[in-house]
């Protein structure tokens, strides 16, 4: 069973959609998601099924989170960004494979998504053309925000 969010999180996630949708009137969004993920839950996940991380993750994205000592961090904001993107899209859990959405890295370090199978077959149906994204974890929890624009 995937991470997921207490009731307080799920809250806060949808706020910071609205503030996102909000500053950026006028821009041709499509749709936008927000997920944030339990650190300690990601980690018990991990431990109990090591596999998880190979099923869910990129082999580039296990070797980023694998560079410092508790990958449980970076794979958290990663896992939160593949439900982002489903959200943003519109479409629930298993819509996709959530390898067909791999966190990537621009040369200036900033994230971005790269989209492909199923889920880039959804975006196209609905007039996504690009994607942007943000990551952020603390020491308890790790957000992501998907914005799919037209």
């Amino acid at each position: 069973m995937p991470p997921s969010l207490s009731a307080g999180s799920e809250v806060l996630a949808e706020q910071v959609a609205r503030d996102v949708r909000t500053a950026l009137a006028g821009v041709p969004i499509v749709g936008v998601g927000v997920d944030a993920v339990d650190l300690e839950r990601m980690r018990r996940v991990l431990a109990r099924r090591p596999r998880l991380e190979e099923r869910c993750f990129s082999p580039a994205e296990r070797a980023h989170a694998h560079r410092g000592p508790d990958p449980a961090p970076s794979l958290a904001a990663r896992f939160a960004a593949k439900e982002a993107v489903m959200k943003a899209l519109g479409v629930g859990l298993w819509r996709f494979g959530l390898r067909d959405v791999e966190v990537v890295r621009h040369s200036s370090g900033a994230p971005a998504l790269a989209i492909s199978g199923r889920a880039a077959a959804l975006a196209a149906e609905r007039d996504v053309s690009a994607w942007r994204c943000s990551l952020t974890h603390s020491d308890a929890t790790a957000v992501a925000v998907a914005l799919a624009l037209a």
